[in-house]
């Protein structure tokens, strides 16, 4: 029954249009398929469901009953397809949204918070992992990621960037006397120097920084001896005098009372911000709207120098 849904539906057309030519004007189909349709139809029924001439159509008793049923099936459908329609137009339901550790704090939980106090229909679940997670498996409707992207199966929007900034506190550059030409020099290895790092960055570092004006690139290689979790375990490392640290731009400058960049005319690659997700065709409002929101964040963060 279920592969004549079409059929009924398209018989219910004929008997509100009054034949078989207006009903293939407004659904877009040819005369012959209308009538193919119908003869479908009720051959699989056993029964006439119209009585046709040349001038008119009068329905049958059985063709009467069943046009009520067909009816009301087409209804359902228009009625199921317009809800549909008005829920992608609306900001309405749940999402589920991840990001890293370093970016959900400062960046997409406020636009989330804001983009909520707009729209109070919304109800988000913000999930921070520095893992990549699977977005099907774990059901995450958008993923914020940073860093180049491979190519893959999922949808991705750049929104923005940042760059990291190797700091440290004023007094362990003071104790040791860091200065650019210590770090910039022809030894790009430090091991005299601790290194407070995050979990994702591992036990041997090494960054390239290029010099502001001339591009000039330079290496520095570092072992960790301060290991953390999260960032702001990082930051709180450094700002108590632990060692060096690498931390996002629009986090350090949060901080520069208690941490000062050691490398001032030179600078880190910029780093991108993606947002992924993994719907293939037309993008749900509500991670439209997210996505809009972060982005906005991103841009707010970028101007204001906060």
């Amino acid at each position: 029954m279920i592969k004549y849904m079409r059929h009924m539906v398209i018989f219910s057309h004929i008997v509100e249009t009054g034949g078989i030519s207006a009903t293939a004007t407004k659904l877009r189909l040819s005369k012959s398929v209308i009538s193919q349709q119908l003869k479908s139809l009720e051959n699989e029924l056993g029964v006439s469901l119209l009585n046709r001439s040349t001038r008119q159509q009068v329905l049958t008793p059985a063709g009467q009953s069943f046009y009520q049923h067909c009816k009301q099936v087409n209804e359902i459908a228009l009625h199921a397809w317009e809800n549909a329609r008005e829920a992608q137009q609306l900001a309405l339901g749940s999402i589920r949204i991840n990001a890293p550790n370093a970016l959900m704090e400062p960046i997409v939980a406020p636009a989330i918070g804001r983009l909520v106090e707009r729209h109070e229909g919304i109800t988000p679940t913000l999930i921070s992992d520095d893992r990549r997670v699977d977005l099907i498996k774990d059901e995450i409707d958008l993923a914020i990621r940073v860093g180049e992207m491979t190519s893959c199966d999922y949808k991705q929007r750049k929104l923005g960037h940042f760059k990291d900034v190797l700091c440290a506190s004023p007094g362990y550059i003071e104790k040791h006397n860091i200065t650019s030409q210590l770090l910039s020099g022809s030894n790009t290895k430090h091991p005299e120097l601790n290194y407070v790092s995050n979990s994702w960055q591992g036990a041997h570092i090494q960054h390239t920084l290029s010099h502001k004006i001339t591009k000039d690139s330079i290496k520095l290689s570092f072992t960790a001896n301060r290991l953390c979790n999260s960032l702001p375990a990082v930051i709180a490392m450094a700002k108590a005098g632990s060692g060096l640290a690498l931390i996002p731009d629009f986090i350090f400058n949060k901080h520069r009372q208690g941490l000062t960049e050691v490398l001032p005319d030179f600078e880190c690659k910029a780093v991108p911000i993606f947002a992924v997700h993994a719907f293939a065709n037309t993008l749900p409002t509500l991670v439209r709207l997210s996505i809009d929101a972060i982005k906005q964040e991103i841009a707010n963060l970028e101007l204001s120098g906060d």
